[in-house]
């Protein structure tokens, strides 16, 4: 082996690594929500997020879909509605319960309906300010909740 490469190979045995510590993030809630708390459990910048939804019996979210956001869930407790559109404009449903998984794609339209007090833990990539409501196309008022976003308004943390 020639010289370069010994003193390259020895630079980095010598090299000391840097240490990472284990991290312990505080929980945040995040602003005023009609339907309960949403609390951002940790963050890790450009890769994910990872929130608590509280959603309280009989409240619901917008019917929307997200420019860029790709959401998933776990239902901790409770019992939850779904409503989505399979690409027929027709909104279908499902009810999650305890265990269930759910995944919205960026431009899959959906709503969540608490039937119970719901607890759910949502893992989700990291944009924030992301929603295009669109009750009206469904017969619904939109008066209520966070109002769209435009994909400029999209903020990835």
């Amino acid at each position: 082996m020639n010289q370069f490469f010994l003193q390259i190979l020895n630079e980095m045995k010598n090299k000391k690594k840097k240490h990472v510590s284990v991290l312990f993030p505080k929980k945040k809630k995040i602003g005023k929500r009609d339907w309960g708390e949403e609390i951002l459990l940790s963050l890790i910048p450009s890769v994910l997020s990872l929130k608590l939804l509280k959603i309280k019996k009989g409240k619901k979210g917008g019917i929307q879909y997200h420019h860029k956001k790709n959401e998933c869930g776990y239902i901790l407790s409770g019992k939850l509605l779904i409503r989505y559109d399979k690409g027929n404009k027709i909104l279908s449903t499902k009810i999650l319960k305890a265990g269930d998984v759910f995944q919205f794609p960026p431009g899959a339209v959906h709503q969540e309906e608490a039937l119970t007090d719901c607890k759910i833990l949502e893992a989700s990539s990291p944009h924030f300010n992301d929603r295009v409501r669109v009750d009206e196309r469904y017969g619904f008022s939109s008066r209520l909740g966070l109002p769209s976003t435009t994909i400029k308004d999209v903020i990835k943390k």
